[in-house]
């Protein structure tokens, strides 16, 4: 999937609240957009090299910015959220990832009850699978881990998809990590412990549970591989 551009190399100063940060572009500091809530604290570091992308002069922004990539350890990471949900359309309707091959989207962001979805997709048969997708950024020692920062948000998600299958459809959690220096997936039980539970009695329920990494660069996200799920509490 094409990142557009064009973008702009600076480094992290600081930032100052979840969707503001601080970035130092050629000799002046500018105000960017940073879609990512999560803390982020390994890769917004002082003197982190980032990428910004211009807003376009119509939109009516307080920042001139966007915050889009960082480099850490060597590689690219996304800091955009609404990217995996993207790339994810794009996956479903060229029958890239295997587990979703039986699936053909119906229409994204739909509304069952009081709840919203990342996309509704069918199988041969007819039935309905409703997908919700997360955006990972954190990896530790190889183990991709969600969420960054509590989010109840995400554990309501969990829930309702939980109450899904137990009166009949389908669901499953997808989780996008921006990045491809992961070789698992678990819950980040010590940040938010309740999300994990969530999770977990999902799956245990018939909510499917996967993960895939992605290979960043300055015009493409690519997909890299399915990853194990560890679900197993600490």
């Amino acid at each position: 999937m094409e990142i557009k551009g064009p973008l702009i190399k600076g480094s992290f100063i600081e930032r100052p609240n979840r969707f503001i940060t601080i970035v130092k572009v050629g000799k002046k500091s500018v105000k960017s957009h940073l879609s990512d809530p999560g803390r982020l604290r390994e890769i917004l570091t002082p003197g982190r090299e980032l990428y910004l992308r211009k807003a376009i002069e119509s939109e009516h922004r307080k920042t001139d910015y966007s915050t889009i990539l960082a480099k850490y350890n060597g590689e690219l990471v996304s800091l955009v959220t609404a990217l995996p949900n993207q790339f994810v359309k794009e996956c479903i309707d060229s029958r890239i990832l295997l587990f979703l091959k039986d699936f053909e989207l119906v229409k994204p962001e739909v509304v069952h009850g009081n709840h919203r979805y990342d996309f509704l997709l069918k199988d041969k048969s007819g039935d309905l699978f409703y997908l919700e997708v997360k955006s990972v950024t954190y990896v530790e020692n190889g183990i991709a881990k969600f969420p960054d920062a509590v989010t109840d948000r995400g554990r309501r998600h969990a829930q309702s998809l939980q109450a899904l299958v137990e009166t009949g459809f389908q669901a499953g959690i997808l989780f996008v990590v921006q990045r491809s220096d992961a070789h698992s997936f678990q819950p980040m039980w010590e940040r938010d412990p309740k999300f994990g539970k969530a999770l977990v009695n999902a799956y245990q329920a018939g909510v499917h549970v996967w993960c895939i990494t992605t290979r960043i660069s300055k015009t493409n996200m690519t997909y890299e591989k399915k990853i194990p799920v560890n679900l197993q509490p600490i």
